[in-house]
């Protein structure tokens, strides 16, 4: 595992904050776990509404957690006076996410000063047994010196 130079102590907390403001997530059952330093994981219970056609999780919930998980990955290597924006992101999905939980691993492949690339990997458990559904490689932007909720970010 990489070392990373860790610029805010209680970055764990502000990612947990940050995170927790995210009505989005809260709709859709997220939950956080294990921020450590350029890593996190976010985690999705299997809901009805979560599905798409064929019973499965949908494709757009996979890139959403593999997004935020990549995200704050990278917030978590952040001065306490920044927050994060994705630039972009790829997503490649292997198979398909047919389970009781989505799991989204999200580590910083490279920090930057302004660039970080993250990639996610999120899996699929089915009767307690994880599979590797899709991964996810994405650009995030540190917001040098902008506040992380609501408000002029401008």
């Amino acid at each position: 595992m990489a070392t990373f130079e860790i610029r805010n102590t209680q970055f764990a907390q502000r990612v947990k904050d940050s995170f927790d403001r995210q009505g989005f997530m809260t709709h859709l059952g997220a939950q956080i776990d294990n921020i450590k330093a350029g890593q996190v994981e976010i985690q999705v219970p299997f809901s009805k509404h979560l599905s798409q056609q064929h019973g499965y999780f949908h494709g757009g919930l996979i890139g959403t957690i593999g997004d935020n998980a990549g995200g704050y990955s990278a917030f978590s290597l952040m001065a306490a006076s920044d927050s994060v924006l994705t630039v972009e992101y790829k997503l490649n999905i292997m198979t398909p996410a047919k389970g009781e939980l989505l799991v989204a691993r999200g580590r910083v492949l490279r920090p930057g000063r302004i660039l970080s690339v993250c990639q996610s990997d999120i899996f699929v458990s089915r009767n307690g047994i994880e599979k590797l559904c899709a991964t996810m490689l994405g650009t995030f932007m540190t917001m040098a010196e902008a506040p992380d909720g609501p408000g002029d970010n401008n």
